[in-house]
């Protein structure tokens, strides 16, 4: 009883210590790794993945993910200091490469590292489709889900740990272990996963509005996306993401959101 009181007051006091607000969400979140050990970590992986895969130079499509990301990043800019946060960014090193692939996916590392599949782009079909995608990851970004992510895997293994010490009859440890796996996974883990892709979704379409992008684009990419998948998805509270529907539904609902708030910034025509 004694071990399992430590643990629990060494976890409390973890979480306590190492929580940000952050600007963006204006939430509590936990940064049980601090940047400052992340960023450079990230930097290193995502040359490492550079070198070994086949990065896209000097072409249209190439130009405009940088184009685009740089757009983002400096609405990003625009938007934290108008809110107070001028420092934010400051150890931030953005980056933004397409790469020859044909998964439909693109990926945004903590601090800042951007990867854009060629496989994404038909369904992108347009700037503005590439700005929501890119929106979207760099919001990530912004929001620190890496850090969160990390930090959330931490406490699970945590938790498991502690039970692990704190039950000492075999059989129910047994039980414990399969059946904190499974409840920790589908209550917590994955529910926390779709709020990331929630915020971000949120975020991004604020931040590609800023950018000058139509942010009516941002739910009609999703149903381009929905389209491509084939309706081949495992139930929300499966996944990691939220379902297309619910992104489209709420994307179409911010929509109007983004414009207001892209006119305080004086942004009033918007690119497609």
């Amino acid at each position: 009883m004694k071990i399992k009181n430590t643990l629990l007051l060494i976890l409390v006091a973890a979480f306590v210590i190492a929580c940000a607000t952050n600007p963006f969400t204006g939430k509590k979140t936990m940064a049980l790794v601090p940047n400052s050990q992340l960023f450079p970590t990230a930097f290193a992986q995502y040359s490492q993945f550079l070198n070994e895969n086949k990065v896209v130079t000097g072409t249209k499509e190439s130009e405009m993910i940088t184009r685009v990301g740089q757009r983002i990043a400096v609405a990003a800019e625009r938007w934290l200091n108008a809110n107070g946060h001028q420092s934010y960014l400051e150890d931030y090193k953005w980056e933004y490469n397409l790469v020859e692939d044909n998964t439909v996916n693109a990926w945004c590392m903590p601090g800042g590292k951007i990867v854009f599949y060629t496989g994404i782009l038909p369904i992108a079909q347009n700037e503005a489709g590439v700005a929501a995608i890119m929106g979207h990851e760099v919001a990530h970004a912004l929001a620190n889900h890496g850090q969160q992510r990390m930090s959330a895997g931490m406490l699970q293994q945590f938790g498991a740990v502690a039970g692990n010490i704190a039950i000492k009859d075999e059989e129910s440890r047994n039980a414990f272990n399969q059946y904190y796996g499974i409840g920790s996974q589908l209550g917590i883990m994955l529910p926390f996963s779709r709020s990331h892709e929630t915020e971000s979704d949120q975020i991004g379409i604020y931040l590609m509005a800023i950018a000058g992008y139509n942010p009516d684009e941002a739910s009609k990419l999703w149903q381009r996306m929905k389209a491509n998948s084939g309706g081949q998805a495992p139930p929300e509270f499966l996944s990691t993401h939220p379902s297309n529907d619910t992104r489209i539904a709420n994307l179409k609902a911010w929509a109007p959101k983004a414009r207001a708030e892209a006119k305080k910034f004086g942004v009033t025509s918007f690119r497609q």
